[in-house]
This record gives structure tokens, C-alpha cells and sequence, in this order.
């Protein structure tokens, strides 16, 4: 086993949820209000804002100096 492997399966649950909370952020597709529009999440799930096109959330996201992951 390698020790990237092993570090990784010896995180609790709450430190690999926390795993890349600064650096990652991921961007979903979603229906608020009847309206087509891209969710931006924090690597630990918490919800930051909703906008209208992929595009600029994507952009957002590098605004933050974060890495967007794409959801579908």
C-alpha cells in the first residue's frame, strides 16, 4: 500500500469531509424556482450561491482561487 493510500483510509469521516475545503469546489446543475441554474458547493457539501450559467460559475469559482469540479 502506498502512503497516500494509507494516510487517505486513516481520516475520520469529518476530516475527509473537510478534505480540500479550500481548494476545491463543485458546481452542480439545479431547478430553484422553476429556473435552470448551477449550484456552487464547498469541497464539504456546504452550499455558497446559485447562478444562472454554468460559465460563470465555473468563473466564480476561479475568482476564489479554487478548483471548480463539475457535478451532473
Amino acid at each position: 500500500m502506498n502512503p497516500t493510500t494509507h494516510f487517505l483510509r486513516q481520516l475520520s469521516p469529518k476530516d475527509f469531509a473537510s478534505f480540500g475545503v479550500n481548494d476545491l469546489a463543485y458546481v452542480k446543475p439545479v431547478t430553484l424556482e422553476g429556473k435552470p441554474g448551477f449550484a456552487i458547493h464547498a469541497a464539504d457539501g456546504t452550499a455558497l450561491t446559485v447562478v444562472a450559467r454554468q460559465d460563470v460559475a465555473m468563473a466564480t469559482v476561479r475568482q476564489h482561487d479554487m478548483e471548480p469540479l463539475s457535478l451532473h
